[in-house]
């Protein structure tokens, strides 16, 4: 099915959004109002098959407005079918969580929001996942700051004798199991 197929099927499902076709080279893309994109999952989920929710990332455009795509990748298992949603998002917008209708996006989201700061609405545990807590920023925004300054390491390569390596190589067949 491609990208009009599902939104001939979504338009009926979700009445009052506004669905676009996207340009895709691997599986059908469509474009989801933010505002729309919880009934448009729960519709995929319950009506479409799509039951699992692969991926959830971010891309920035900056500067493009709006800035941000969020995009969700879907997998329908009964069809083998895959589907990829991408939600346009202002600079300063919000999405709302999908958590509701696919349990396992939380984390998703959550990575998202720490690598990009796209806040998700309704989402009940928005705090950093990948960097530390005190961290300053989102390394994924193109104007994240970038000025890291340095030293490079260098390490002397390690240098065995023959007879060094035969014997290590006899000490690890000693002391391992067979």
């Amino acid at each position: 099915m491609d990208a009009n197929g599902v939104i001939e099927s979504l338009t009926p499902l979700v009445p009052g959004a506004a669905f676009e076709a996207g340009a895709s080279v691997d599986f059908a893309t469509v474009y989801v109002p933010a505002e729309h994109i919880v009934a448009t999952c729960a519709a995929l989920r319950d009506h479409l098959t799509f039951e699992v929710l692969v991926e959830v990332t971010a891309a920035d455009y900056l500067p493009r407005a709006p800035r941000y795509e969020v995009v969700y990748h879907l997998l329908s298992v009964v069809s083998r079918r895959r589907l990829r949603l991408k939600v346009r998002v202002a600079a300063d917008g919000t999405v709302p969580t999908v958590q509701w209708v696919y349990p396992g996006a939380g984390w998703l989201e959550r990575e998202v929001w720490d690598m990009f700061g796209i806040i998700f609405d309704g989402h009940p545990d928005l705090r950093r996942l990948l960097m530390p807590e005190d961290w300053e920023g989102h390394p994924q925004r193109k104007d994240y700051p970038v000025q890291i300054q340095k030293v490079a390491q260098t390490y002397a390569p390690l240098e065995v004798t023959e007879e060094q390596f035969r014997a290590s190589l006899e000490r690890d067949r000693v002391k391992r199991p067979h």
